[in-house]
């Protein structure tokens, strides 16, 4: 299985859906607990006629993380290590990220300004590989690796929990990689629908038993979605206009940010911004994130159709929890930092100016936000009509 597992992130997730050629680089990023799928990964790497460039963490590394924030002055909050993250950047072709948690709350009590700030000093890493991959030089995947203690948080046992991850990433199919292409085939005929509409578009409805909210899709937008990046990975989504949000919403899929979980997450919009946010539990954090440049405003909209996701339970983790299936499917927004790339048009060419004047979104933070509760998506056109989108977790175009 981990074999299967380590064929999908090589041989398609990276690439977008081609998989890796011969000679180029591979970063490959965890921790001792997905010990068994990184040597795996190296071992696909290797046949695939790759080479890998370790990020080996110990398991304790949260736990290091938080002795740094608790004890680390102004001057090493912001260092940034600017002539090493930039060769390593220009080195590497592809980068695989396994989470993998023995201690989700590692980073509990920790001060969320610390946290932030940090953020903001290794942003232009984030900035360097995004500019690589707009020039088609750099893709990138992240996948999960089950641990007792992820599985104790989402309430299963271990195996329950890898029969999500085995399910969702079609391991248990003879040939995972020909049902995930055959997957992205289906998946493709709507993100072609959303494209064809998306120049009639203005605005985009949301409602719910706990939603009432209006995006501005914005100029020269296209949905994305079915690239490889993620794994697994079902949503077709887009970056809207940030200025044109307008509303509320209330988001029943906890997130695990920074070590902490966030639940109970409410937020109303005015002019495109978060003017109020609240939450039933680290609602202090939420709003310190909030609080970072850029944070306040949303930079993706996404939604998940039940009849493409196997994933029905919970996994106390973003990457699986954004593509639940289910009943409803799921409807998420991120706050903070737009995909440039859901621009129409060659996003490596794309100024700042540019993308300020078309309502991209900017900053360190990407937090998704998650909902499986009911939603009715409706399409206000240009021409005064409209146009069902979305309704009980499923694509109607």
């Amino acid at each position: 299985m981990l074999e299967k597992y380590a064929d999908v992130l090589v041989n398609f997730a990276l690439g977008g859906g081609k998989g890796i050629k011969k000679g180029e680089v591979v970063r490959v990023t965890t921790t001792e607990s997905a010990k068994p799928l990184f040597i795996a990964i190296h071992e696909a790497i290797v046949k695939a006629g790759g080479h890998m460039v370790s990020d080996y963490h110990l398991d304790d590394d949260a736990g290091m993380q938080k002795m740094f924030f608790e004890n680390a002055k102004s001057h090493q909050l912001d260092f940034f290590p600017e002539k090493y993250m930039r060769a390593l950047v220009d080195h590497i072709d592809h980068s695989i990220y396994i989470a993998a948690s023995n201690d989700p709350h590692a980073l509990k009590g920790v001060d969320p300004k610390k946290i932030m700030r940090r953020g903001e000093a290794i942003k232009p890493y984030r900035d360097w590989r995004t500019q690589k991959e707009h020039k088609g030089k750099f893709t990138w995947t992240i996948a999960l690796y089950g641990t007792v203690a992820m599985a104790r948080e989402a309430g299963l046992s271990e195996k329950e929990y890898w029969e999500q991850i085995i399910q969702a990433c079609f391991l248990d199919e003879k040939d995972p990689i020909k049902k995930w292409k055959a997957v992205y085939r289906e998946l493709e005929s709507y993100r072609l629908k959303l494209n064809a509409l998306s120049s009639k578009i203005d605005r985009l409805h949301i409602e719910g038993p706990d939603a009432d909210l209006w995006i501005k899709l914005g100029d020269k937008r296209a949905w994305l979605g079915g690239s490889g990046r993620n794994i697994p990975s079902f949503e077709l989504f887009t970056s809207p206009d940030k200025r044109g949000t307008e509303g509320w919403i209330r988001l029943n899929q906890p997130p695990y940010r920074y070590g902490n979980k966030v639940e109970g997450i409410e937020l109303h919009f005015k002019g495109g911004n978060a003017v109020k946010s609240s939450a039933t539990s680290n609602e202090n954090l939420l709003k310190e994130m909030i609080k970072t440049p850029g944070a306040d405003m949303i930079g993706e909209f996404s939604l998940t159709d039940t009849r493409f996701s196997r994933i029905t339970k919970f996994m106390a983790e973003t990457l699986f929890d954004e593509n639940i299936g289910g009943p409803e499917g799921n409807t998420h927004i991120a706050l903070g930092a737009s995909y440039k790339e859901c621009y129409i048009g060659d996003p490596a060419k794309m100024t700042k100016a540019q993308a300020d004047k078309l309502g991209y979104n900017d900053s360190s933070v990407h937090t998704d936000v998650i909902s499986t509760a009911p939603r009715t998506v409706t399409a206000h056109l240009h021409d005064g009509t409209t146009k069902l989108i979305y309704q009980k977790g499923r694509f109607v175009l």
